[in-house]
């Protein structure tokens, strides 16, 4: 990957997830990182090819959410960040992903109290060993290139002596935050440390910290001059209005957050992440009549609503029941939860005969039913059995790693879903579900 003369979209916690990337991509970001993500999060998941969504996800063994997600499009402009302090587990992650990806980078510049209390972002730039270790172990054992993203020194002396360490390190190039660990986004970016620091190394080194000036294209081509950087990287201007990337002239915000649900949709995004990004967005909109129905959105059908997509938004899901058969409650977006051996094994309050059970990849999410109007499935399904005179559903719930799991025996069949629940309830809810759809029952609605 070359780094030089480039636009890039800065890593960004919660907002720099795939919609948001490949809005960028599309208004002229040549380069995109995704969010940082903390090394022992990324090792405890699984690859798994989504052929709902055309992506790549790496769902937690934990939970089942999906903590990655990527797609063949950005896959020669993706750089992942790592949050580490931990030579070995960072190599681990990077080797895991590195044949999705274009290049790998560090983060050590960020300054929240989670990642220096956890010797990450930051806190590594006072400890010159580590950071070292860290990188040449990636240069030296990664096939893609190896960045990482600073903050400057206290003066100008010590952050040259560390950026000239990163560089013979073997890194590819150098993301330079110009503010101090200690110095917020209201305070003035140290452009002339970064351009200090350009004229020094010889690898390209990226700008950042510039948003407070920048509100058009023009503004980062003269960020780009006072900073004599070779790249641009872009934080808050793009969280706030992407299309700042246009060589063309920026698009209003009503237009650009209408593109951007789109591929909240496309990529069947949850819709918590997607209203913090739209709020993001909105920023002195909040208090708006728009702002406010944001608010009061609950599901991500009332989020497109408000931008006239509800359409858009039932449309796609059709295509998403259609590409998987019969989905129940389960939603991509939510990942598949992995086990090596069959979950009724892991149960082990069954027998575990293959011939008389049914498993799915279900997961109940109670807005979807508040939304539809329809009773629960435990109810449903429980009714069900009184018509038929049969015995009522009878229900074995185990938790495992934290998560619950939940089998239902009806007429001598047992039901149940691959995918761990939060809590017992909705294991139950999920197991029921799962017998609802193998039965083909129909959906029965509240008041009924």
């Amino acid at each position: 990957m070359d780094y030089r003369d480039k636009l890039i979209l800065a890593p960004m916690v919660r907002m720099g997830t795939l919609p948001l990337r490949l809005l960028s991509l599309d208004y002229g970001a040549d380069i995109v990182y995704g969010e940082e993500i903390i090394d022992w999060r990324m090792i405890n998941t699984t690859r798994v090819e989504n052929q709902i969504l055309d992506t790549i996800d790496y769902v937690s063994e934990t939970d089942g959410s999906v903590v990655f997600r990527t797609c063949s499009r950005e896959k020669d402009r993706i750089v992942f960040q790592i949050g580490t302090a931990d030579a070995k587990r960072a190599l681990e992650v990077a080797l895991k992903v590195e044949a999705d990806v274009a290049a790998i980078d560090v983060n050590m510049g960020c300054p929240k109290d989670f990642s220096i209390k956890g010797g990450m972002g930051a806190a590594l730039l006072r400890q010159p060993e580590k950071i070292q270790e860290i990188l040449a172990t990636l240069v030296q054992n990664v096939k893609i290139p190896v960045t990482c993203k600073i903050r400057i020194l206290d003066s100008l002396e010590e952050t040259l002596n560390l950026c000239k360490m990163i560089q013979n390190c073997g890194v590819s190039a150098l993301a330079v935050h110009g503010r101090r660990k200690e110095e917020r986004s209201h305070q003035n970016n140290h452009d002339d440390y970064i351009r200090a620091i350009s004229k020094e190394l010889k690898i390209p080194v990226i700008a950042n910290g510039g948003s407070n000036d920048i509100k058009c294209y023009e503004d980062i081509l003269s960020f780009k001059k006072r900073t004599n950087a070779a790249a641009i990287m872009i934080a808050r201007a793009a969280q706030w209005n992407c299309s700042v990337f246009r060589r063309q002239g920026s698009l209003p915000l009503e237009s650009v957050i209408k593109s951007y649900l789109k591929y909240v949709v496309d990529y069947d995004s949850l819709v918590g992440n997607a209203k913090y990004c739209v709020q993001s967005m909105l920023r002195d909109l909040q208090d708006s009549d728009v702002g406010k129905a944001l608010l009061d959105c609950q599901t991500l059908e009332s989020l497109c609503q408000i931008w006239s997509l509800d359409a858009y938004y039932r449309l796609k899901q059709e295509e998403f029941k259609c590409r998987l058969g019969k989905s129940g409650l389960y939603q991509p977006s939510r990942g598949i939860k992995l086990s090596e051996e069959p979950i009724y094994k892991r149960l082990k309050i069954v027998d575990g005969n293959e011939d008389s059970m049914k498993l799915a990849p279900v997961v109940f999410h109670r807005g979807e039913v508040k939304k539809a109007e329809t009773l629960l499935p435990k109810s449903i399904l429980y009714m069900w059995t009184q018509r038929k005179g049969l015995q009522q559903p009878l229900y074995q719930t185990k938790s495992i790693e934290k998560l619950f799991y939940s089998i239902v025996t009806v007429e001598g069949k047992i039901y149940g879903s691959s995918v761990g629940s939060k809590s017992k309830r909705y294991a139950e809810q999920a197991a029921a579900q799962v017998c609802i759809d193998a039965l083909d029952l129909a959906p029965v609605k509240s008041g009924s």
